[in-house]
């Protein structure tokens, strides 16, 4: 095909071969096209009857005679565009074979299940397999290697939920070494702080620190990593709250290993006024909790043998059983404006965290009215730490969660916590936390399973204060995902979950963030085999 413009550019003349007379003949009128335009538009056309010719021979080459040349060229721009779609090759039998529930015992008593997928490939080739048995043996293979998954993870939670409820002997052997040296050692029952340096615990010019905790280890390291990191030591004070049974191995501690020039006060809960007056709430819900829990959970036997629910669900109840969410030492952060009445705000730590950096710049922090300044925990590069909303602590096919709460709202993180006490009191916090504990235990624990944090989200709703993510980073005690690196660069690092870094289930990757804090030369830890790995 050839295309001749005449000099003039009046004659415009398109020829299909040599040697052939005119083919098409346009005598261009000036006054009524653009002979610019004319040009433009053959070009075009030419263009196009080219791509229509090379699609339809395309068609020819592959075999494809069933659809028109219109259809064709729909197939090779997009199936959606044109109203052409790509059939599946794959057979309606296999779907409908694929798709029929397959019972556990349907298996039993069948040895010849292909245990791999080379085994069902030589199968295949070697039986010449028709496609509904080819599904059948497919499925049953399948079906297998997923009773196995579950029983072998069930198995993994199980282990874990033994090792992380159990005390480790270290831990057990430096708890009676202390307490034995209280007993012995004048040294080790020093009244802390001492008399000079008690005005400073009433003071609000000082930067105070609470932490509750019944472990001498995991209190000691966060003691020592919120001190090391201070700019100003002599202006922090840390008030560590224990039970009646840890006071005398954790005031041991701290009085045998100064912290100096930070303050130190060890007070277990009954030197509190306030808990020596009348009935606890906390208590008292507590002791029903305990009650309920052991009627309506039946033990890890029971939860592990329940083969109808997910393995995720499994490790969440069995979790639940945890001797930490029973423990008075999880609860009494909600009682922290009646154990320091004279305080306007203090910083809440776990047991479970390391400080990495000065923590002064918190009391900067406006808190805009708030009471509680934490870290979200539903955005963030890590999806599996830091994608909780309440939905993911609250039933919301319970009908009283249901009407009160957004599912989609999102969650904050307890264990680094801004408490300003002075907003606290003139709010309902406090007793709407009873309020739905007292709920959920009349509901038969079915407003949520485990921890303080669900009706910690309830009670502190409206009044939280979001804070930079730096000052508190997640999830180092239930995944290893979070980089070393990453973890050495946030201001404080919680090891939340079941691999606590004093057990010998922590990640080894993450461990020594925790255990550069601990001196392993000190004749105490030595003498109980406490080692960096």
């Amino acid at each position: 095909m050839q295309l001749h413009i005449s000099p003039s550019l009046r004659h415009v003349t398109v020829l299909p071969t040599k040697g052939v007379k005119e083919f098409i003949k346009v005598k261009v009128a000036s006054r009524r096209v653009s002979y610019r335009m004319l040009f433009y538009f053959l070009l075009f056309f030419t263009f196009l009857l080219r791509f229509v010719f090379v699609l339809t021979t395309v068609d020819g080459i592959d075999g494809e005679t069933k659809c028109s040349t219109l259809g064709c060229l729909g197939k090779k721009i997009g199936p959606r565009i044109l109203g052409r779609r790509i059939e599946s090759k794959v057979p309606e039998v296999i779907y409908k074979v694929l798709e029929e529930p397959m019972s556990k015992d349907e298996l039993k008593g069948k040895t010849d299940i292909p245990q791999s997928l080379e085994e069902f490939m030589a199968e295949v080739k070697d039986g010449r397999l028709d496609a509904k048995a080819f599904a059948l043996r497919l499925r049953e293979m399948v079906t297998l290697l997923e009773q196995r998954t579950r029983t072998a993870k069930i198995q993994e939670y199980l282990y874990r939920h033994v090792a992380s409820s159990s005390i480790p002997k270290q831990l057990h052997c430096l708890a009676l070494k202390l307490a034995n040296e209280h007993s012995m050692n004048a040294a080790a029952r020093l009244q802390l702080p001492s008399p000079e340096l008690v005005p400073a615990l009433v003071d609000n010019s000082y930067f105070h620190f609470v932490l509750a905790s019944d472990n001498v280890l995991a209190a000691a390291v966060v003691a020592k990593s919120l001190v090391e990191n201070a700019l100003r030591p002599e202006k922090f004070v840390l008030h560590v709250i224990t039970d009646k049974k840890t006071y005398s191995p954790m005031q041991a501690w701290f009085s045998l290993h100064s912290l100096s020039p930070a303050i130190i006060e060890v007070k277990a809960l009954h030197h509190f006024d306030w808990f020596s007056k009348g009935k606890v709430p906390v208590l008292e819900a507590m002791e029903k909790d305990q009650r309920v829990r052991a009627q309506f959970r039946g033990g890890s036997s029971a939860i592990v043998a329940n083969n109808g629910e997910q393995p995720y669900v499994i490790a969440a109840k069995l979790q639940a059983l945890s001797p930490k969410y029973n423990s008075l030492m999880n609860h009494i952060r909600i009682h922290l404006p009646e154990l320091f009445p004279s305080l306007n705000k203090v910083v809440f730590l776990d047991d479970d965290i390391v400080v990495q950096t000065d923590l002064s710049p918190l009391w900067d922090i406006d808190m805009n009215g708030k009471v509680n300044g934490a870290v979200e925990t539903c955005s963030g590069e890590d999806k599996f730490v830091m994608s909780k909303r309440f939905k993911s602590y609250l039933n919301f096919s319970h009908p009283l969660i249901k009407k009160n709460f957004n599912p989609n709202e999102c969650a904050w993180a307890y264990g680094m916590n801004i408490l300003d006490l002075e907003a606290w009191r003139k709010t309902n916090i406090s007793l709407t936390y009873h309020y739905w504990l007292e709920e959920n235990l009349k509901s038969d624990l079915s407003l949520w399973q485990l921890g303080t944090l669900p009706p910690g989200l309830i009670a502190f709703h409206g009044h939280v204060h979001v804070i930079d993510p730096f000052w508190h980073m997640l999830g180092l005690g239930y995944q290893d995902n979070t980089s070393f690196a990453d973890a050495e660069s946030a201001g404080v690092i919680h090891f939340n979950g079941r691999a606590k870094p004093w057990l010998d289930i922590a990640f080894p990757k993450l461990r020594p963030l925790w255990a550069k804090y601990i001196d392993f030369s000190n004749k105490f830890i030595k003498s109980c085999h406490i080692r960096a790995s």
